[in-house]
């Protein structure tokens, strides 16, 4: 019994599965659901939460095609989701503010909540302009397919990015996270989310979801789609929605991100990121890539003040070639496995328990999985140690480092749910 839902792509005349075009009328919330014969996990897919990044809409169009025409044994659900649907609609990225800086709880409490009677038209500013409006459909969706969910729920939050390069994965370091993320043959990268605020994924795993991000290369480039088909394909067989064989697309999948890879590390971590002002007037130095090395000094960008230069080695991550965004450039290195199996080893005995008994290290009272860490005693310890057990995001309040990490590491909570506290 397949079963796809009233939303599906295919209810859509004149859209090819191969065809990178936009469905008539623009694209729907739910581009496509999958249900399987038997009960199992649910993989879900989002597409163009920016919305000059379609590739992952036009390759979810591919995989619920060849599910339903090839009757592949299946068990547990597939759901395909749009993200902005008005920037995706327009081909830009985002209309009046990045929606994947906006899942915060007090954000999306503020989303939810519903116009004031007899207020002005929404508008910019009113809180129920464009990105309010679509966080609030999007988060309604995400609700119905995650609440009350009795088996484990995973997202492939599908991008592009303005500079081509080789594809990866990003990760927010949790074990069920690195998990799923295994036997996808591409580049992990850690700490990228923890460089941002507002984050989807941060958002979901902090609500028990399984997640991972994954860059197929450059916005308009058709091997994105290829690749994001790929990643969907393997995203299905690591959640274990397969009970049979494998289907070839998942061995095939595999065979092409692991030629497009090539020798490059399995797992980086991001060491610094340049973030931008609008008034800054950045411009980055051309012929950059996604891993491209880049040594100490190096001239990357300009802007108003002058030449940006590298602050240390490293590779350069998701170039800004586009007029819109926040971040000019990201630089990562290489993670050695010693690392990633001392710090599993250590996360399985629990020694994060024994974080708070350092001097100048406390819980915080209110928020689980934060630490206060004193800035004056804090240059006592190295950073890695923190990294070891999750604690990849750091923030500065008053004479603290607010220090955190993503929650659920090893297991998932006995109820998902992700309204936040507050909302209606």
């Amino acid at each position: 019994m397949n079963k796809d839902g009233p939303n599906d792509w295919a209810d859509e005349p004149n859209t090819p599965n191969d065809s990178p075009v936009m469905p008539k009328g623009g694209w729907r919330r739910v581009i496509g659901r999958h249900s399987g014969e038997r009960p199992g996990p649910k993989l879900l897919c989002i597409a163009g939460i920016h919305g000059n990044e379609p590739a992952g809409a036009h390759a979810l169009r591919r995989v619920f095609c060849s599910l339903k025409e090839r009757g592949i044994p299946f068990q547990g659900e597939l759901v395909g989701l749009a993200g902005n649907l008005r920037a995706l609609k327009a081909g830009a990225r985002y209309l009046e503010r990045d929606m994947n800086r906006m899942w915060t709880d007090e954000l999306i409490a503020r989303a939810l909540q519903p116009p004031k009677v007899g207020a002005a038209a929404p508008g910019p500013g009113s809180g129920h302009d464009a990105e309010w409006a679509e966080v609030a459909d999007l988060h309604d969706a995400l609700e119905r397919e995650v609440d009350g969910a009795k088996r484990d729920v995973f997202l492939l939050d599908l991008h592009t990015s303005s500079a081509d390069g080789v594809p990866f994965a990003c990760l927010g370091d949790t074990m069920r996270n690195r998990r799923f993320a295994r036997p996808f043959p591409v580049p992990v990268l850690l700490g990228l989310e923890e460089k941002l605020d507002g984050a989807l994924l941060e958002y979901l795993n902090n609500r028990g979801v399984i997640t991972m991000g994954f860059e197929a290369g450059q916005h308009d480039a058709m091997h994105s789609i290829d690749r994001h088909e790929a990643g969907i394909w393997i995203g299905l067989a690591a959640a274990g929605c397969f009970p049979g064989p494998m289907p070839e697309q998942v061995e095939a999948g595999r065979r092409l991100l692991a030629d497009a890879r090539g020798g490059l590390p399995k797992v980086l971590e991001i060491l610094h990121r340049h973030a931008l002002r609008p008034q800054d007037d950045f411009r980055m130095r051309p012929g950059y890539e996604n891993f491209t090395p880049a040594q100490e000094g190096e001239v990357l960008a300009e802007d108003k003040a002058g030449l940006i230069h590298a602050p240390r080695h490293g590779h350069i991550m998701l170039p800004l070639y586009q007029g819109k965004g926040d971040d000019g450039f990201f630089l990562a290195k290489r993670v050695h496995c010693f690392w990633l199996k001392l710090g599993a080893g250590l996360r399985a005995l629990r020694i994060d328990r024994a974080l708070p008994w350092l001097p100048g290290v406390r819980l915080h009272p209110d928020r689980p999985g934060h630490l206060l860490v004193s800035i004056r005693i804090s240059r006592f310890y190295p950073a890695q140690l923190f990294y070891l057990l999750g604690y990849r995001k750091w923030r500065r309040k008053g004479g603290y480092h607010l220090v955190s990490r993503r929650q659920h590491d090893l297991k998932r909570p006995r109820t998902l749910c992700l309204r936040p506290p507050g909302a209606p």
